[in-house]
């Protein structure tokens, strides 16, 4: 049987950052569950490194992370070029981290469909100027 060609597989790698590292591979079985493919940094030297060799849909960042550490990968990810979204697990008062395109409540079922927008918001993004061209030819 020939493969279909309109059938394409998507799969999403998440890049998760954090310090507490119990708490990172628990979400992690949950994440891969839900069908991603999650590497973990367990420090931010660890978590630049692997930004620089891997190619991913998004970066989450554990609330165990100062918020200045934080901000400072997410600052990197910018400067690089990159327009990965990078996802905040918000802290126990519930703040807005503003140097991120989203702050996630810590919730397993909440950081799933947070995820799942970011990503998908990201697809619709990078699929927009490719529509546009075409559409303009």
């Amino acid at each position: 049987m020939a493969p279909d060609k309109g059938v394409t597989i998507s799969l999403t790698v998440v890049l998760a950052v954090g310090m507490n590292s119990w708490l990172l591979t628990a979400h992690s079985v949950v994440w891969r569950t839900a069908g991603y493919i999650v590497l973990s940094a367990g420090t931010i030297q660890e978590a630049i490194s692997q930004f620089k060799s891997g190619d991913f849909d998004l970066v989450l960042l554990d609330d165990s992370i100062s918020n200045e550490n934080k901000e400072r990968l997410t600052f990197f990810i910018r400067a690089s070029g990159s327009q990965t979204p990078v996802a905040s697990i918000a802290n126990g008062h519930g703040d807005v981290d503003w140097f991120a395109d989203a702050t996630l409540k810590n919730d397993s079922g909440a950081l799933l469909i947070g995820m799942g927008e970011l990503v998908a918001e990201q697809a619709r993004v990078r699929r927009t100027p490719t529509a546009m061209r075409s559409a303009a030819n």
